[in-house]
């Protein structure tokens, strides 16, 4: 199946590692997934979570499951983001049922108290970041979460000029369980053949692993490029393409925790290239948007399972030996 693939643009420059013909079962490595994975984990986040995509979160409040706290996002006139516990602390109203004002503040349904960028009583705003693409609130020590606090979220190098897209969907796992998924490439294609060709790993040490994967574009069409996964905090993963079409572009995969045994992945797509005629990519990105979304959509609808298959195995009943 792989020999019927035909491949067009810029292909990878780097040289191919000798084959051994050994199957994707055989070469994937539990044991550097394991260990790649705690290294991961151990890294900072600063106390900042993703909670959606940028566009996702408009004037009307919306209400969040976090660590299990309920908060409430909204944004100003001016388009600031804004979030907040959602609970009003005059008799414990969801503020995201109420509306926004003219000011920027949330104005709670039952009685009109109205919240913002001050404190007001046991009620206090939380330090909150649009970078363009992804909608962030920090929950640190200071803001009655675990982790001590960063100024700013932990990103990955971005593509300075690109084609954005977002999704959102939700599993039956943890972080650490989307963080194992893409950690494995070699699953990519026997378990999304659709979306993926041949794949050869290039690159791998005791952080990061870069693979040589074809993307299908239309059937048997598509692209082969150098894509390297790393974690740069220890709810993120980034697919980074550093060989072939597209250098530069990224994929980035949040898990951000919910409450017990539930997780939001959150993952951005950013497509870049320093082709001439990319200009006419971005005009048209309202109509290539849904398409990278439809796509990342058809992929997680897949790796969802397999996020939680593996945490349903780490978290439930052990299995006898005997």
């Amino acid at each position: 199946m792989t020999r019927s693939l035909w491949t067009f643009g810029r292909p990878p420059a780097a040289p191919l590692p000798p084959d051994d013909g050994a199957p994707d079962w055989a070469q994937c490595r539990p044991g550097w997934i394991d260990r790649a994975l705690a290294r991961a984990l151990e890294r900072p986040a600063g106390g900042w979570f993703v909670l959606d995509g940028a566009r996702a979160i408009g004037a009307a409040p919306r209400t969040f499951q976090l660590a299990g706290r309920t908060l409430v996002a909204w944004r100003t006139d001016g388009g600031e983001l804004r979030v907040g516990p959602d609970e009003c602390p005059h008799m414990g109203a969801s503020l995201s049922q109420g509306r926004v004002d003219r000011a920027g503040c949330v104005v709670c349904p039952w009685h009109g108290l109205a919240l913002g960028d001050r404190p007001h009583g046991r009620w206090r705003p939380l330090p909150a970041v649009d970078d363009g693409v992804l909608a962030w609130v920090r929950l640190s020590r200071d803001e009655g979460g675990d982790e001590d606090p960063q100024p700013a979220p932990i990103t990955t190098a971005r593509p300075p000029a690109a084609v954005d897209a977002c999704i959102r969907v939700e599993a039956t796992c943890a972080p650490e369980d989307v963080l194992a998924n893409r950690l494995d490439p070699w699953h990519g294609v026997h378990f999304h053949p659709y979306s993926f060709g041949r794949l050869r790993v290039v690159h791998q040490d005791d952080d990061a692993i870069t693979v040589r994967v074809v993307y299908r574009v239309l059937g048997r069409v598509g692209i082969e490029v150098d894509a390297r996964f790393d974690c740069p905090d220890r709810r993120t993963i980034a697919m980074t393409i550093v060989d072939g079409e597209g250098i530069g572009s990224v994929v980035e995969t949040h898990a951000t925790p919910l409450g017990p045994g539930r997780t939001a992945i959150i993952e951005a797509t950013l497509a870049a290239s320093d082709r001439t005629g990319f200009w006419l990519a971005r005009r048209s990105s309202r109509l290539l948007r849904p398409l990278i979304e439809r796509a990342a959509h058809r992929l997680w609808r897949d790796d969802a399972a397999y996020a939680e298959r593996r945490y349903a195995l780490r978290t439930g009943p052990r299995r006898s030996t005997g």
